[in-house]
């Protein structure tokens, strides 16, 4: 967006410092000239290093997939602004497993507090989330924290657009599992965030809840769908209390019911089975 030039300086630098892999950076400014007037300063002024400046803010994937476009690697790393890696060594272990697992689609990371605190919930994408140090197979992945195989991406469809914000992960993660690969939760590939809310976003509860109903018609069963939207819907109440948290929630989900999702393309019972395997039936 560019408003935080020392911090997307030192997040380009923490891709370029990869070693023993070939990177490249594709930096999308949503709206804006990412660089400006520092595009002869390092580290953009790095061949490795290429602008894409889109005419209006997309949103995140939107933004993303064009980035994703501009590209040409075979493994797809997104990272924001505001992120970085300190391991060099990240680049060579992502590598290596998908190099040696032709099924795995989508390593989501583990995010860490660069202050040392011990990370939000949300940040380990599983519903027993207590231990961030535990590895395991998943069914979503953090946007902003992964590594995704591109022919797993480009077999999910990519990213949906019309989302924005919230919840397009879970969309392409349903995708890619229903073509047969696998999303794991890699502890050891760790990115640095700070700590920071959703609820900071003012379209933060109105998106949430109309995702959620596209995210549903999209990718559900029907019988699935309908029982993962009154799910959330007893989830919310149960959560938020304040009026005016459920107001702009419940403005979404109906707008979520109004507005087409999008096309819809079920997964199977047998993926649906699948999640339910992994810990996480795509009824929650």
């Amino acid at each position: 967006m560019g408003n935080r030039p020392e911090e997307l300086a030192r997040a380009v630098r923490s891709a370029l410092e990869q070693e023993h892999v070939d990177v490249e950076v594709v930096l999308v400014g949503n709206g804006v000239d990412p660089v400006g007037d520092r595009a002869d300063a390092a580290p953009f002024d790095d061949e490795r290093v290429k602008t894409l400046t889109l005419p209006t803010n997309l949103g995140i994937p939107g933004g993303r997939n064009r980035g994703v476009e501009a590209s040409c690697g075979d493994v797809i790393l997104f990272l924001d602004d505001d992120g970085w890696y300190r391991s060099t060594r990240l680049g060579v272990h992502l590598r290596d497993r998908f190099s040696a697992e032709p099924d795995l689609g989508v390593v989501s990371f583990r995010v860490r507090d660069p202050e040392g605190g011990r990370g939000e919930r949300r940040h380990v994408p599983r519903l027993r989330a207590g231990d961030p140090e535990r590895s395991s197979p998943v069914t979503t992945f953090l946007g902003g924290a992964c590594a995704v195989r591109r022919a797993a991406f480009d077999a999910g469809g990519g990213l949906p657009e019309d989302f924005f914000y919230a919840h397009e992960e879970t969309d392409l993660a349903w995708q890619i599992l229903d073509a047969g690969y696998r999303i794991v939760y890699d502890a050891s590939a760790v990115m640095f965030h700070p700590a920071v809310l959703p609820t900071r976003h003012d379209m933060f509860y109105r998106y949430n809840a109309r995702n959620r109903v596209w995210l549903a018609r999209r990718n559900l069963p029907w019988p699935l769908a309908l029982t993962y939207l009154a799910v959330w819907v007893g989830m919310t109440l149960l959560r938020e209390r304040r009026p005016s948290a459920l107001k702009p929630w419940f403005k979404g989900f109906a707008e979520g019911w109004r507005k087409p999702a999008g096309p819809r393309r079920p997964i199977s019972y047998r993926t649906a089975w699948r999640m339910t395997r992994t810990g996480r039936p795509p009824i929650i």
